[in-house]
């Protein structure tokens, strides 16, 4: 698991959160929209695809939390609602113990092993 380099605290669903990431925006498609392999014909049988597989990811992918986009500069803008909610980079919880960010250094399933 990648160490998270950003950190912040949020209220989400009426609660307090927090939330990390890697800050690695220039390589953040959304969940939605990050590159996958189909594994099967069950459309819910696929694997992300690694970093390394992948060119930069768009600027602005088209997707959007409210009025917000995705983040030019992690480092300008500290995570917004956009990360929260369609960043595939960024892992939130309540406390930090619950927190793991996943790893694209590697293909990645969408389905839990185990």
């Amino acid at each position: 698991m990648p160490d998270p380099v950003l950190r912040k605290e949020v209220t989400a669903y009426g609660q307090k959160m927090v939330m990390v990431c890697d800050g690695k925006c220039n390589k953040a498609w959304g969940i939605n929209n990050r590159p996958r392999h189909q594994l099967s014909d069950d459309e819910d049988d696929y694997e992300y695809l690694a970093d390394d597989e992948l060119g930069e990811a768009p600027k602005d992918p088209g997707t959007y939390e409210g009025d917000q986009a995705k983040p030019s500069e992690p480092r300008v803008v500290l995570m917004n609602k956009w990360c929260f909610r369609e960043c595939e980079r960024r892992s939130w919880g309540r406390t930090d113990k619950e927190l793991e960010l996943r790893d694209f250094s590697k293909r990645l399933s969408n389905r839990k092993e185990g």
